[in-house]
């Protein structure tokens, strides 16, 4: 049986690893390696070792020492995720080991807003107009906001969950905006409202999980207060939607979006308006949702387990014959 590890940040608290965990367990009956990944940033005790076309993984303080073929990389913060830059190029190499999260250029174009932005524009996918400011005087600023219609949402180029993003539609809220971000180490961006209002006047707004050309999951978030994001950490209500419940095009777009940025697998927030136009791709959508363990973890679990047979060798490794039993 090939060895399996599941990597997260557990300083993080959306609970991703148990759900992977579990999922690898249903899934083939073992109970995989569970790897801390601050110990493999730069500076991290974790040390990568090679053997041939194998790589071991070995962290002395914890006991831990793997040379795993399936390598689960999951649930790693936004502002974190540069320091994960170097073990993914490494890990990379390998041509034996199967992960969907060892490509760390994907990873950044859609965790940095600015360059998902510029990737969207490149491969036509439908967006609402941005621009992209970098400690601007409030003249520059005032300039953009009346470029983009005098109604706009202002969000960090690397955030996430709805943190720190502001709905500016007065030159008072500009100033404010201008101020926060000030104090910040990152630029921003300001976006042209999507003025996406349900017939009720909430904001209402889309997640589509997406795997490949596949959609796993659909979910609806209504958000009663229009100046605040439609996302659930900031109190908006979601609902689990069947996947035809979108038009075929939506979906479409989706899926389309997470290429353009390099994805293999992404969780997509867009809305119908204005033809359909996607806001951004999260690199990892939190999994511990309604419906999420069987829609999205297990599949996603078992195209890794995909991966390695597709490539596998009998004459080198023993393949994971239940993998999709």
């Amino acid at each position: 049986m090939s060895e399996i590890a599941v990597m997260t940040d557990h300083g993080s608290t959306e609970g991703s690893s148990a759900e992977l965990v579990r999922a690898v367990q249903l899934v083939t009956a073992t109970t995989p390696t569970v790897l801390d990944a601050r110990d493999f940033y730069d500076g991290g005790e974790g040390h990568v070792r090679t053997h041939g076309s194998r790589v071991s993984l070995e962290v002395p303080s914890a006991g831990v020492s793997i040379q795993p073929s399936v390598l689960i990389v999951y649930e790693i913060p936004p502002a974190d995720r540069h320091r994960l830059t170097r073990f993914q190029v490494v890990m990379a190499g390998h041509g034996r080991l199967r992960s969907l999260g060892l490509d760390a250029q994907p990873w950044r174009t859609a965790t940095d807003k600015h360059l998902m932005v510029a990737r969207f524009l490149d491969h036509g996918v439908r967006q609402m107009e941005s621009r992209f400011l970098d400690r601007p005087t409030y003249t520059q600023a005032l300039a953009a906001f009346e470029h983009l219609g005098g109604d706009v949402w202002a969000r960090p180029a690397i955030g996430f969950g709805g943190r720190d993003v502001h709905h500016i539609d007065s030159l008072d809220r500009l100033r404010t905006a201008v101020d926060f971000y000030a104090g910040t180490d990152c630029g921003w961006l300001l976006t042209r409202d999507a003025r996406n209002f349900d017939p009720h006047g909430r904001r209402h707004q889309y997640r589509v999980v997406v795997l490949g050309d596949q959609v796993l999951r659909v979910c609806e978030h209504i958000q009663d207060n229009p100046d605040v994001p439609c996302n659930e950490a900031q109190g908006a209500v979601s609902t689990v939607l069947p996947v035809d419940a979108l038009p075929r095009e939506l979906l479409d777009l989706a899926i389309t979006a997470t290429a353009a940025v390099g994805l293999p697998f992404g969780g997509v927030d867009l809305v119908p308006h204005h033809g359909g136009v996607v806001f951004e791709v999260n690199v990892h959508p939190v999994l511990d949702v309604p419906g999420g363990f069987d829609k999205v973890t297990v599949p996603y679990v078992v195209a890794h387990l995909d991966a390695l047979d597709a490539d596998h060798d009998p004459t080198t490794d023993q393949a994971v014959a239940s993998a999709t039993d």
